[in-house]
């Protein structure tokens, strides 16, 4: 884990020892919290054309930064919770999703890679 994040993790536990919020830290408590905040942050994009969604005023700017802020914490919270590195965990996954979205096949497209096609037959399971 990077120094950074170690050092806010470790913030954050302080944060929520000070408060003695750890007993409402569950890893399903987290995971409910981290849904609502990502909805939080979605509803600043809600009915927005995709050019409006790319200028924010500095307003809106300031809190689409606070609501990412909140569902980094809990992305944090709950890793922490569950033993997880999520940096580690992060590049596992990138090393799956280079597997199986190839740049010969997904490039400039939006396909799910269950439906790429395959350079062989039985190469993709779904």
């Amino acid at each position: 884990m990077t120094q950074d994040i170690e050092t806010l993790r470790n913030a954050l536990r302080e944060f929520a020892e000070a408060r003695d919020w750890k007993q409402f830290h569950s890893p399903k408590n987290l995971a409910m919290a981290l849904s609502v905040e990502a909805a939080e942050l979605l509803e600043h994009f809600q009915w927005l054309t995709d050019e409006q969604s790319r200028s924010l005023s500095s307003k809106k700017h300031e809190q689409v930064s606070d609501e990412i802020a909140d569902v980094f914490i809990y992305v944090l919270q709950l890793a922490d919770k569950l033993s997880v590195d999520p940096v580690a965990a992060a590049w596992r996954k990138m090393k799956k999703n280079g597997e199986k979205y190839p740049v010969d096949l997904a490039k400039g497209q939006s396909t799910k890679y269950t439906d790429l096609p395959s350079p062989r037959p039985g190469d993709r399971k779904p």
